[in-house]
C-alpha cells in the first residue's frame, strides 16, 4: 500500500509537506520521499528507507534544508518515490499508489515503441512509478498521458504529478483509493488521508471522483477531466487500513468500525465476560460490539508503541510474526479466569492470531471467542498492494478449502462465501479448530456493507466474494 501528500503554496511549503506526509506513515513500511520545486533552484528530492526508523527521524534534516512552493511526498511499501522525470513534457516529479497487473505486457510494448531502458529498480523489478511515467510520456501532453496510463493499466493507479505550474492529481478510474483536497488562505493541498491536513490549518475543499483529474495551485483546484459515474472504492480501507480520524466518501473510519462491531453483536450468541480488540484496528470494532451488547470492554493486550511502531515490520513472514507478538504486552489480571471475545480486523494466514490465542490460554483464559470484523478472505486483492502474500493459497481459508475439497482443483468458492451454505459453516468450524478458538464467527458481507452505509455497487468487495 502507500500514501501521498502534496502542497501548492504562495510561501515555502516544506513544513506542511513534511508533517502532511508523515501523517501517512500507517500506510507504508519501507520507503518514503519528498520532492520540492522552487523557481530559483528547480527540483529537489530526498528518499530514505523507513524500515527501522520513522519518517520524521529520517527526514528531519531534509526538512531543514529543502525549500519550495510546490511539493509532493510519499510513503510506500514498495517503490522508492517520488521520482524526478525529464521528458518532452519538461521536468516533473511523480508519485503513485496502485497496482499494475500487466507490467510485463506494458514494458514490452514500451520497448517495441523505442523506449530504451529503465533506470529505477525496486526489488529486482522495474519501479512501477517510473513505468507509469514512461506511459505518460508516450502522449503529447500530460493530461492525455495520465488518461492513457489509467486506461492501459490493469489494476488501479492514482497519482500526483508535480510540474512548475502546479500539482496534477488523478484518482484511479474506479476510485478504489481516495484523493482529498484541502485549502487555506495561502495554499492548497492534496492528500490520501482526509485528516492529514487538518492540524496544518487546511479545511476540506473537495474529494475527487473516480477518474477525475485536477490541477492544484496556491489559488485553488481546477478540474481538468470530469469524474466518471462508476466507483469501486476499497471497503478494506474502513475495516483496516484507514486511520480512525479519516473519512472516505463522507463516511468516517472510526464510526464505521463502531457500526461494524454493533452489527456483529446483534447476530452473536456468545456469552463472554469481556470484549477486547486486537490493537490497533480491532479496538474500535470491539468498542462497537461492547456498546451494543452491554458486555464490558477491556484491554488484555496493550500495544507498546514507543519503540515498536507499525513502520518496523520485516519482509520475512516469520520475523513479522515475532515482531507482531513482541508489540503486544499482556495484562494478566484481565486474562486469568476470563471468557474473552476478541475482535480482529481480519484473519489472513491466522498465524499471529493462533499464537495470541495460545498465549491467552497459557495465561489462564477460560475461553477465547474470535470475531473477525470482515468476512472470510477468499481472494487475493487484484487492485491494490494490500498484502505481501505471494499466493492466495497462503490464506487460511484457501488452505482449509483445499483440505476439504481434496483433489478438486476448482472448488465452488462462491459457496464458501455464502454464510448460509453448509460449505461456509464447515470451513469456519475447521478454521476454528486449526486456530484453537472456542468459537469463530465472521462478519457477514451484507452486514459489513450496511456498516459502511454506501451502496454495494460503489464498493469493492472482491477479496471476499470474487466479484469485480
Amino acid at each position: 500500500m502507500g500514501g501521498f501528500f502534496g502542497v501548492a503554496s504562495k510561501t515555502d511549503c516544506v513544513f506542511d509537506l513534511f508533517f502532511g506526509t508523515d501523517y501517512h506513515s500507517h500506510l507504508g513500511t519501507r520507503r518514503a520521499g519528498m520532492a520540492c520545486y522552487c523557481a530559483e533552484n528547480g527540483f529537489d528530492r530526498a528518499i530514505h528507507n523507513i524500515e527501522n526508523a520513522p519518517f520524521r527521524t529520517k527526514f528531519d534534516k531534509d526538512a531543514n534544508t529543502m525549500h519550495g512552493t510546490l511539493g509532493i511526498g510519499s510513503i510506500s511499501d514498495y517503490e522508492p518515490q517520488p521520482l524526478i522525470i525529464r521528458s518532452h513534457h519538461g521536468t516533473y516529479a511523480i508519485t503513485t499508489v496502485g497496482k499494475i497487473n500487466n507490467k510485463e505486457e506494458i514494458e514490452q510494448q514500451l520497448f517495441r515503441s523505442g523506449h530504451a531502458h529503465f533506470q529505477e529498480m525496486s526489488g529486482g523489478e522495474i519501479n512501477a512509478t517510473e513505468l507509469v511515467s514512461a506511459i505518460i510520456n508516450q502522449k503529447d501532453n500530460l493530461i492525455e498521458g495520465i488518461q492513457y496510463a489509467q486506461e492501459l493499466i490493469k489494476g488501479s493507479m492514482t497519482m500526483l504529478l508535480m510540474t512548475p505550474k502546479g500539482i496534477f492529481a488523478a484518482r484511479d478510474r474506479m476510485g478504489r483509493t481516495p484523493v482529498m483536497i484541502g485549502r487555506k488562505d495561502s495554499a492548497c493541498c492534496v492528500s490520501f488521508e482526509s485528516f492529514a491536513y487538518l492540524n496544518l490549518g487546511y479545511q476540506d475543499e473537495k474529494e475527487l471522483g473516480p477518474g477525475e483529474i485536477v490541477i492544484v495551485t496556491p489559488e485553488g483546484v481546477k478540474t481538468l477531466v470530469a469524474p466518471g459515474q462508476d466507483m469501486k472504492i476499497c471497503t478494506f480501507l474502513w475495516v483496516y487500513y484507514g486511520y480512525p480520524s479519516s473519512s472516505y466518501e463522507g463516511v468516517n473510519v472510526e464510526q464505521m468500525r463502531y457500526n461494524c462491531g454493533a452489527m456483529l453483536a446483534r447476530r452473536d450468541d456468545a456469552a463472554p465476560d469481556t470484549i477486547a480488540g486486537i490493537p490497533d484496528s480491532g479496538t474500535a470494532h470491539a468498542i462497537g460490539y461492547a456498546n451494543e451488547s452491554g458486555i464490558p470492554f477491556s484491554r488484555p493486550f496493550i500495544k507498546y508503541t514507543p519503540t515498536w511502531p507499525r513502520s518496523f515490520m520485516p519482509t520475512i513472514q516469520s520475523k513479522r510474526n515475532l515482531i507482531a507478538k513482541m508489540k503486544l504486552l499482556p495484562v494478566h489480571d484481565l486474562i486469568k479466569d476470563r471468557r474473552l471475545l476478541l475482535i480482529d480486523d481480519s484473519i489472513v494466514r491466522g498465524t499471529q492470531l493462533r499464537e495470541t490465542t495460545e498465549f491467552l490460554y497459557q495465561s489462564g483464559a477460560k475461553e477465547v471467542h474470535v470475531r473477525p470484523a470482515c468476512p472470510p478472505l477468499l481472494f487475493g486483492c487484484k487492485y491494490l498492494n494490500f498484502s505481501r502474500s505471494s499466493s492466495e493459497m497462503e490464506l487460511i481459508t484457501r488452505q482449509v478449502i483445499k483440505e476439504m475439497e481434496g483433489d478438486n482443483k476448482y472448488p465452488n468458492l462462491s459457496a464458501y462465501a455464502n454464510p448460509e451454505s453448509a460449505q461456509y459453516h464447515d470451513m469456519l468450524q475447521k478454521i476454528g479448530e486449526k486456530l484453537n478458538f472456542t468459537s469463530l464467527r465472521y462478519h457477514r458481507l451484507d452486514d459489513m456493507i450496511a456498516s459502511v452505509g454506501i451502496d454495494k455497487s460503489k464498493l469493492c468487495t472482491y477479496c471476499w466474494d470474487g466479484r469485480e
